[in-house]
């Protein structure tokens, strides 16, 4: 099968390690694509609920698929968001196309576009951390019962819910603070000087044009692989979201014929480690940089 090339791919709130995440999805998704530059943009690894006992296969399988791109020399950039912030303690590490930073900085096609997870303008986040982690807990399990109501609800031929949706939807308070962050990620982003603003942290996949007293700026959010299964990819000096739901190429990839499917969680992990063993022998000689440091160009 061709694959679809694509400049830029933005994936956010993916949560492996959790039981919403939909890590079979995902990886059809990134089967089906040839990206130039991938942008992890926080909670990827969902350290805060990860458990040993829950880590299938195919979870494995999306983090190898990464690093097979990084072995590519794909440049992949990680921003922790706050499921997975005790990597940015590790801010600045560099193993070849691997970078992990807090934010980005980029000068895509002459407009200066900022990257971030979004999780510093969450009041609860940054005031109330245990109630932040109580209600990841709460989420994940509202996923859980609506995908046990969704099977009953397929098998007696009616369509999908989403829970959470109607509670974001009708809940005042939930509108009030997705619209009150969008305008302040905006307000900075124009106060600095920027053309678009890209943020992942509330699940909400969107590109828009926000007004502020500084100026118009385009705010853009990759939405999640939880429940909205989606990404932000640039092509053709254009931004669009992704959706796999409306996408039956990824959908009809048949991941049986992968040999890493026939693969033990520890023959993966080996091959994982030899993996990023090779990329750690090329990082010792200099190379050649998709993007470069400070502005970055693509």
């Amino acid at each position: 099968m061709a694959k679809r090339e694509v400049d830029i791919v933005v994936l956010s709130d993916l949560h492996l390690g959790t039981y919403g995440c939909h890590a079979t999805e995902l990886l059809r998704y990134l089967k089906s694509i040839k990206p130039r530059a991938v942008i992890l943009n926080g909670d990827i690894i969902d350290i805060w609920q990860f458990s040993k006992r829950y880590w299938p296969a195919s979870h494995m399988m999306v983090i190898k698929h990464l690093t097979g791109l990084m072995a590519k020399d794909v440049p992949v950039y990680y921003i922790p968001g706050n499921h997975d912030e005790m990597l940015r303690r590790f801010r600045g590490f560099n193993l070849g196309p691997l970078k992990i930073v807090n934010k980005l900085s980029l000068k895509i096609d002459n407009k200066r576009v900022w990257v971030f997870h979004g999780d510093v303008f969450d009041v609860v986040m940054q005031n109330s951390r245990w109630l932040a982690r109580l209600g990841a807990v709460g989420y994940d399990t509202l996923i859980l019962i609506n995908r046990l109501v969704n099977f009953i609800s397929q098998k007696m031929g009616r369509g999908k819910l989403s829970f959470s949706k109607k509670v974001k939807n009708t809940v005042k308070s939930a509108v009030k603070f997705i619209n009150d962050f969008e305008q302040t990620v905006c307000g900075i982003a124009a106060e600095n000087q920027y053309d678009y603003v890209i943020c992942g942290h509330i699940h909400h996949p969107e590109i828009k044009q926000v007004a502020t007293k500084h100026g118009k700026v385009t705010y853009m959010n990759s939405g999640d692989w939880i429940e909205n299964l989606t990404a932000l990819e640039y092509n053709d000096s254009k931004w669009r979201i992704y959706s796999y739901n409306n996408d039956p190429v990824a959908q009809a990839i048949d991941l049986s014929k992968s040999k890493n499917t026939r693969q033990s969680s520890k023959d993966m992990m080996n091959s994982l480690l030899q993996e990023l063993n090779m990329m750690q022998n090329k990082n010792e000689a200099p190379a050649t940089e998709l993007v470069a440091a400070g502005d970055r160009t693509l």
